[in-house]
């Protein structure tokens, strides 16, 4: 009896066949896009023609990282990958990791090889990479005198600082001696004292760029002492210049923008913080003389003067305290004397004498009271009060 496989069998034994095979794991392809599809996913999905055949193809999503250009109907490219079968429908397919166009496939490959190469000589580190000075007064452009990058850079450079100073060096950006050219002007312009130099031209093919993928130009950037920014090409082109130089500018434009300050908002910049600093000042001021004020008024009232002062006031008060309660003392005394001289002028002998009475005393000085306390022949003094005053006699 015959032997009888499932399909699924004879898919897997073909698949089986073309993953053993060292040639289909890594080939390069070349051919004419069709039905190229960008599914949602990410994935792409095309066909590769020429005019003997058509070969199905597939880039997933995660390789699509190494693709520079968008893809479409028509293209002329090379793909590489591995060629591989589908189980499910049994039909093989070259799985893409990555696509040039064509023409561009040798120059592509020595782009990787060289910056793989100044890649592990540190060339692209990030601590090599100078800052980008902040305020620029004399700018440096290494591009074509007659191309638009130039325009573009003075136009927008003028329009952000028209008190710039720009000086070109004419290099050839395209061409036999291209690298040359522009390896001179950047070594040139590193010794004329300039703040920053831009070094780059307008978009073109691979081929047209290539003179900032060569090593020289990649050399004298990198040895430049003023800080380099690439502008070459459109925002989808890389160079070598590009990953050496300080800072990468998608465009010629863009790259006047990031080194040329915007003079007016400098100048606005700086108005607002004089404004801050004298508002920042002034309320400063407001403090420190409010505490002063402060210490003033607590000096006035802890000074030894103002203390002299205080208790010679009140010593002022104690003496007029004193004062008042001595004749508040004295007055109470004279009151209280009159009352006594009252009472004891009633009590006088002089009283009684003015009111025609007499005061008799014997020669002791006593005074007699009743003739019982006298006999005859004693010696009598008689006091009485007259209209000449005060007479006295003597009788025996």
């Amino acid at each position: 009896m015959k032997n009888v496989y499932s399909v699924g069998q004879v898919n897997r034994y073909v698949k089986n066949m073309f993953v053993q095979d060292f040639f289909l794991q890594k080939i390069y392809v070349k051919g004419e896009v069709s039905n190229c599809k960008y599914h949602t996913s990410g994935h792409i999905y095309f066909s590769l023609k020429d005019e003997t055949g058509v070969l199905s193809c597939v880039m997933f999503a995660g390789h699509r990282r190494g693709l520079s250009f968008r893809m479409k109907d028509g293209d002329r490219i090379i793909a590489g990958g591995a060629v591989d079968v589908y189980e499910r429908d049994g039909r093989y397919q070259l799985y893409v990791k990555e696509i040039t166009l064509e023409g561009a496939g040798a120059l592509y490959e020595r782009f990787l090889q060289l910056k793989a190469e100044l890649e592990d000589m540190g060339m692209f580190a990030e601590e090599y990479k100078q800052p980008i000075p902040s305020f620029v007064k004399k700018l440096g452009v290494v591009t074509a005198p007659t191309g638009a990058a130039i325009q573009d850079i003075r136009n927008i450079s003028y329009r952000r600082n028209p008190y710039i100073q720009i000086v070109l060096y004419p290099a050839l950006v395209q061409g036999d001696g291209a690298a040359a050219s522009i390896s001179r002007g950047i070594r040139m312009l590193d010794t004329a004292g300039m703040d920053v130099i831009i070094v780059g031209r307008g978009g073109g093919s691979i081929e047209d760029l290539w003179a900032f993928n060569e090593e020289e130009v990649a050399r004298a950037i990198f040895e430049c002492r003023t800080p380099v920014i690439s502008a070459v090409g459109h925002e989808t082109d890389f160079t070598i210049a590009d990953f050496v130089a300080d800072l990468r500018a998608p465009t010629p434009s863009a790259a006047a923008e990031l080194a040329v300050s915007d003079y007016r908002s400098i100048v606005d910049a700086q108005r607002a913080m004089e404004d801050r600093l004298h508002r920042s000042m002034n309320a400063k001021l407001d403090l420190w003389r409010s505490r002063l004020e402060q210490y003033q008024t607590k000096l006035k009232f802890l000074s030894p003067e103002n203390r002299l002062r205080e208790n010679r006031q009140r010593l002022v008060d104690a003496e007029e305290r004193i004062r008042a309660a001595m004749e508040g003392r004295v007055r109470d005394y004279r009151h209280t004397l009159s009352l006594y001289l009252e009472r004891f002028g009633g009590l006088s002998p002089l009283g009684k004498l003015n009111q025609g009475y007499s005061y008799v005393a014997d020669r002791q000085g006593r005074a007699v009271t009743s003739i019982s306390g006298i006999q005859k022949g004693d010696s009598l003094t008689i006091s009485v009060v007259t209209d000449f005053g005060k007479e006295e006699w003597n009788h025996d």
